[in-house]
């Protein structure tokens, strides 16, 4: 039991901090009470697919193949290749981690993995498709190139900022499935 408060105990104070919230300002917690709600009911929608999608990669996509396309060795192959499949994603952000957890688990290399969610939240395809239509091709293909830049630079300054070891331990950390457990 303590085991499981441990584990749930982000979730378990936000449920009190809520509870709190109606108690003391219903109108406001009740507000919140709906957000979350709400949130709650995306997340089941959205979920379920990217588990059945993260199956699908494990089973068909074989880890030599995986690092060939985009492991350490990849290049700018590797990059080229994390930007597209960020940019054509569909879905919320936080569909994108359980994602790159079987990317990880597949050998795709760190920057690669950074390149991939940079795209995820910033380049996707229909994004950019709603700004050229509102905003004009000028600031869309300013954006794009100037995001482009900065997802690759920081993703190579995070993997620079990596030692050798925090890579093992990276990696260590997805092959004994205990990247989720904090």
């Amino acid at each position: 039991m303590v085991a499981i408060i441990k584990r749930y105990r982000a979730f378990l104070l936000l449920v009190l901090l809520n509870v709190v919230i109606i108690l003391f300002g219903y109108e406001q917690g009740f507000i919140a009470f709906e957000a979350a709600t709400l949130n709650l009911k995306e997340m089941l929608l959205v979920l379920p697919p990217i588990f059945v999608l993260m199956g699908l990669l494990d089973v068909w996509v074989k880890r030599e193949t995986a690092i060939a396309w985009m492991g350490d060795k990849s290049g700018f192959k590797g990059m080229l290749f994390a930007f597209l499949l960020g940019s054509a994603a569909a879905g919320p952000l936080y569909a994108a981690f359980p994602i790159t957890y079987t990317m990880a688990k597949k050998g795709v290399s760190i920057t690669n993995i950074l390149i991939f969610l940079g795209a995820w939240s910033t380049l996707k395809i229909p994004l950019l498709l709603f700004e050229f239509s509102n905003l004009g091709i000028r600031f869309t293909l300013i954006r794009l190139v100037f995001n482009i830049i900065a997802i690759a630079l920081l993703s190579w300054l995070v993997k620079g900022l990596m030692t050798e070891h925090d890579q093992q331990a990276f990696y260590e950390a997805i092959e004994k499935n205990d990247a989720f457990v904090s």
